[in-house]
């Protein structure tokens, strides 16, 4: 029986699957290994672990493994892809299959039907493809200059919103604000500055939880944060259905990642917003694990020879 190995290497988490040709035999997790974002020690111990953990988990050796299917964001770049394949050669020597977040989320949500999937996790990006098999891709240029909507997005439009707050001479902090420095282990808001643009820049995603929980208890500031990654979100998913998807007569859109899992907000204001414009839109309401995706194409790379 053939076993094949699939793994979401995220910038938070790293999730790995374990299967034979119809079904999932174990599932393991650890933490984040993009390796642009955790560096390639990190990315080599959490990556290695996920992948070991999953065979023990299955009740086999990773050498028993005939095909694995790796995604990650920034994967398309080669320098990135052979970080990996050498990280993924220290334990294993089989074959081996690198390719974008966006790609394994694609595969797990429709397969190799038409469909635009948005990913909103550590990182952000929408992905097309339509019944022609073109596709288009919108955002995922990296948490400096783009990943809307993110977790990273979010911590950080977070900050700005309570300087802009500050600014506004309002009495007293806001929940959120308080919530950013008890999160961070800072005594007040200049603190919080010096922190926000120190070098190596800080870990804004670590904040996506504080600002879930205070849009969760009322604070306005934070409700607005996630409103307006919603409406990012919804941009992205926008583009890639312009450019591929505007003539289908529906027109799939699938959500991924922990944003969307975690906050209800961001959730309804995609939805509403995508709607608004695409009233042919058919939003699924599940959240779409793309460790399901890299399983499947592991399969079927293995298919193909």
């Amino acid at each position: 029986m053939a076993i094949f190995l699939g793994v979401d290497a995220g910038g938070s988490k790293t999730t790995c699957a374990v299967g034979d040709d119809t079904s999932t035999l174990a599932t393991a997790t650890s933490g984040g290994s993009n390796v642009t974002r955790c560096g390639e020690g990190a990315a080599r111990i959490e990556l290695q672990e996920a992948m070991q953990a999953a065979c023990v988990a299955a009740r086999i050796r990773l050498a028993d493994v005939s095909r694995i299917c790796i995604g990650m964001a920034g994967a398309a770049r080669p320098v990135t892809s052979a970080v990996i394949r050498d990280i993924v050669a220290e334990i294993y020597s089989g074959e081996l299959e690198i390719v974008g977040d966006m790609v394994i989320a694609m595969q797990a949500a429709f397969g190799d039907r038409p469909g635009a999937i948005v990913i909103a996790g550590t990182g952000s990006i929408a992905y097309g493809r339509n019944s022609r098999g073109e596709t288009a891709r919108a955002g995922g240029w990296g948490y400096e200059i783009s990943d809307e909507g993110s977790g990273h997005w979010i911590g950080r439009a977070a900050i700005s919103a309570v300087m802009r707050a500050e600014d506004l001479d309002e009495a007293a902090p806001t929940g959120l604000a308080l919530s950013i420095l008890r999160a961070w282990h800072l005594n007040s808001l200049d603190d919080l500055v010096r922190a926000a643009n120190a070098s190596p820049p800080a870990d804004f995603s670590s904040l996506f939880p504080h600002v879930l929980a205070a849009a969760d208890a009322g604070d306005p500031v934070a409700r607005t944060v996630l409103t307006q990654a919603g409406t990012e979100l919804a941009a992205l998913a926008k583009i890639v259905i312009t450019r591929v998807l505007e003539d289908e007569p529906t027109i799939p859109v699938g959500m991924s990642g922990g944003v969307f899992r975690s906050s209800s907000l961001v959730r309804n204001v995609f939805y509403n917003s995508v709607r608004s414009e695409y009233p042919n839109a058919a939003i699924g309401g599940g959240i779409i694990e793309p460790v399901k995706g890299a399983l499947e194409l592991a399969r079927k790379g293995a298919a193909r020879y």
